[in-house]
C-alpha cells in the first residue's frame, strides 16, 4: 500500500507519531519510522511522509538488496539521489542511524545482569554486531548472571573465524566465571548457524559439564540481528546444563 495522503489527512490514531506513542516504536513499520524522521513528504499532491518512506525502501531494495543493510552504510550523496530526499532529510536520517549504531554498540558495565538473549546481544554488540570480520567472544558471568567481563577470543576473516574450545574454556576458568555465554559474528547479517557452529556448541556444552561451569547460551550476531542457539535448537536438552 502506498500512502499519497498528507499526514494531516490520515486519522489521528493512524499517524506514525501517534501510533509510536500508543504502541511503541518497535511495533511500527520501517516506513513509519522513516516518516517520523522525514516529517514531510514530497509536497502537495504527491507522496506523504509515510509514502516517501516506502518509496525510499523500494529504491534501496533494488537488485534484491536488504534496504536496512544499505541504509546502515549509505552516504548522504547516495541518499539524496532518491527523489524527494534533500540535505535536511538525508542528514536527519543518517544522524538517527548513527545514534542507533552507537546505542547498540555501547559497552556494558561490569555488574550488568545478563538474563536474556536480548541482554546478551546488547553486551556482545560492541565486539560483534557491526564487524566486517568474524569474531568470537565470551561473556563471563557470576552465579547470579552479573557480568564479570567480556573476552575476545579470536578474529577471523570476512567469512570464517577460528575458536578453540580449549582456549574458550581456559578463559572462563582463568577469570573465575561460574557460568558463561559465547557469541560470534556473521558479517553477512545471516544468523543461521552453520554445521561448524553446531559442532562447536556441542563441544563447549560437553566441556562445560566437565569443568562444572554451565554454558548458558551461544549467540550469533550480525548487522543488527541475533539468534540464540539455546532457544532455537535442542542442544541444551541433549547436554543439560545446571542453569
Amino acid at each position: 500500500m502506498t500512502y499519497s495522503l498528507r499526514i494531516t489527512d490520515i486519522p489521528v490514531s493512524e499517524r506514525p507519531r501517534e501510533r509510536l506513542m500508543a504502541i511503541g516504536a518497535k511495533n511500527l513499520a520501517t516506513a513509519e519510522l522513516i516518516a517520523i524522521l522525514l516529517a514531510t513528504g514530497q509536497g502537495k499532491g504527491k507522496l506523504s511522509a509515510v509514502g516517501l518512506g516506502q518509496y525510499i525502501l523500494q529504491q534501496l531494495s533494488q537488485d534484491e538488496r536488504d534496504p536496512m543493510a544499505v541504509l546502515r552504510d549509505i552516504s548522504p550523496q547516495e541518499l539524496m539521489r532518491i527523489h524527494g530526499v534533500g540535505p535536511a532529510k538525508a542528514t536527519t536520517m543518517l544522524a538517527a542511524i548513527e545514534l542507533g549504531k552507537r546505542a547498540f554498540q555501547s559497552r556494558p558495565t561490569e555488574g550488568t545482569i545478563i538474563d536474556s538473549p536480548m541482554a546478551a546481544a546488547a553486551a556482545f554488540s560492541h565486539e560483534l554486531m557491526w564487524q566486517t570480520q568474524e569474531r568470537f567472544a565470551v561473556l563471563l558471568l557470576d552465579v547470579k548472571n552479573h557480568l564479570l567481563g567480556i573476552k575476545l577470543i579470536s578474529v577471523g576473516t570476512a567469512t570464517e573465524t577460528l575458536a578453540c574450545p580449549r582456549e574458550i574454556l581456559q578463559a572462563v576458568l582463568r577469570h573465575g566465571a561460574t557460568r558463561f555465554i559465547v557469541g560470534h559474528s556473521h558479517p553477512t547479517g545471516s544468523v543461521e548457524p552453520s554445521e561448524k557452529d553446531i559442532y562447536l556448541t556441542k563441544q563447549l556444552l560437553q566441556g562445560a559439564l566437565l569443568i562444572e561451569t554451565p554454558l548458558v547460551d551461544h549467540l550469533i550476531l550480525g548487522n543488527g540481528n541475533h539468534r540464540s542457539l539455546h532457544h532455537t535448537t535442542s542442544l541444551w536438552k541433549e547436554y543439560p546444563q545446571d542453569i
